[in-house]
């Protein structure tokens, strides 16, 4: 694989993490290029590029699309059908079944018009996991009694029998019986406001599902609660219990290597078990998971004020010609797949950028080459706005798990100002260190 190929690899899978395909179609030509595909179609034999997309998508519908579901796919990828519904919507959704492998699987297929109007950007995604789960929670939700001690987001136990639990718990340590073996593990996202109030509440939604999956995998044979908007109770008992050290840890290091490499869910948490003779009821054992937890909080936000993913900035280092060479490579590819829109790719280890030319043109910047290219942008954007944008700069340096969603105004050449909405990403290298930073600035 060549330089290039690799810096389209680099950025299609970071653009486009929880897919199972990406590709770039011209509309004009259909011509085609695929950017990458998953282990799961990989039977399908899929090209790296080709001609006549529209008759090789018909073509490969009618290889591994389910019967049922075939003519309602063939209408719905028809190149004038597709097209009309891209340019009224910007975007087309088709859920429909694949046969690969003898196995039935839910696929979403997702096609997206590109800025330019002349591109096509296509996604394919199994969500055969996600169909199963909402027809199993369907299931369990058709109870009334059971809706009653649901979560209804997601899915497990909510705090109405997280309480019941409790009560049967106190009755068996304040009876003569045998008393109850169990441990207590306190569980809190981290930076779940943030995320709400920066992306939204549907992205604050899938961090709350993707951590109680994180949760309910490692302790299967456990009661798992959620108790609160960000918090989760794990009550340990049977085979978890006997192996609850190594669980606990497991979970501190899953989402100490989620905090690292940006790609799930990050939790704070706390553990303590039940001593007989010496706790006198559940709260006493909870409260000291929950200080735990807490103290485990202060330990990962000091770890990320010392700079654990910190920005390294060497200005007096000149960058290497290897480097130099690989940054125009990938600032190549995030050009072609980004469309219009001002476009920049930052090398974070020697504080190297490549800007496009058009912003430099429009914003008398030095160069389409700049060191320390922050001081310089900084001096673009209108003084209002500047502490918001070098907040949402810092955090996305320092290990704040999203990217800001911000808009700030910028002065060009002739004076005027101009309101931009910037789209980032981060490139991590492999200890988990952010590289490169990179990303399209586009005028409102």
């Amino acid at each position: 694989m060549n330089i290039d190929q690799m810096a389209f690899s680099q950025v299609a899978s970071t653009l486009a993490k929880q897919f199972d395909s990406m590709y770039y179609v011209d509309i004009e030509s259909d011509n085609f290029i695929e950017f990458f595909h998953s282990e799961m179609l990989k039977d399908l034999f899929l090209p790296e590029q080709g001609v006549d997309f529209f008759a090789f998508l018909s073509e490969q519908a009618k290889r591994v699309v389910h019967p049922d579901d075939l003519d309602y796919v063939l209408k719905l990828i028809d190149k004038e059908a597709l097209l009309k519904k891209l340019h009224e919507n910007n975007s087309s959704l088709i859920i429909c079944r694949f046969i690969l492998n003898g196995k039935i699987i839910h696929i979403c297929h997702m096609s997206v018009l590109c800025d330019d109007k002349k591109h096509i950007l296509g996604c394919i995604r199994n969500i055969e996991y996600e169909f199963k789960d909402r027809e199993k929670q369907e299931q369990i939700l058709k109870s009334a009694e059971r809706l009653a001690r649901l979560d209804e987001l997601t899915g497990i136990m909510n705090k109405n029998a997280y309480s019941e639990h409790i009560k049967e718990i106190d009755e068996m340590i304040n009876s003569d019986d045998e008393d109850p073996v169990f441990a207590v593990v306190m569980c809190d996202i981290n930076d779940l406001k943030l995320i709400n109030d920066t992306r939204g509440h549907s992205f604050g939604d899938e961090a709350i599902q993707n951590a109680c999956r994180m949760i309910c995998d490692l302790y299967p044979n456990s009661s798992v609660y959620r108790v609160g908007g960000d918090e989760f109770v794990v009550i340990v008992a049977g085979e978890d219990y006997a192996d609850r050290e190594q669980l606990f840890e497991q979970l501190k290091k899953e989402s100490e290597n989620n905090e690292r490499m940006r790609s799930g869910p990050t939790v704070a948490c706390g553990m303590a078990h039940y001593n007989s003779g010496v706790d006198r009821c559940f709260n006493e054992v909870y409260s000291r998971a929950d200080g735990r937890m807490y103290a485990n909080k202060k330990e990962i936000k000091l770890v990320n004020l010392k700079g654990k993913i910190k920005k390294r900035k060497e200005s007096n280092q000149i960058i290497p010609d290897d480097r130099a060479r690989q940054i125009d490579s990938m600032f190549g590819a995030l050009y072609t797949v980004a469309g219009e829109g001002y476009v920049f790719l930052t090398d974070l280890k020697y504080n190297f950028s490549r800007w496009s030319l058009s912003v430099v043109n429009d914003f008398n910047l030095p160069s389409v080459y700049m060191y320390d290219v922050e001081d310089i942008w900084k001096e673009c954007i209108h003084p209002d706005d500047v502490d918001r944008y070098v907040e949402a700069v810092d955090s996305v340096l320092h290990g704040t798990p999203v990217l800001y969603s911000i808009s700030y105004r910028a002065r060009k050449a002739d004076g005027t100002y101009i309101i931009l909405k910037p789209r980032g990403f981060i490139l991590n290298d492999s200890e988990g260190v952010p590289e490169y930073f990179g990303g399209i600035m586009i005028p409102q």
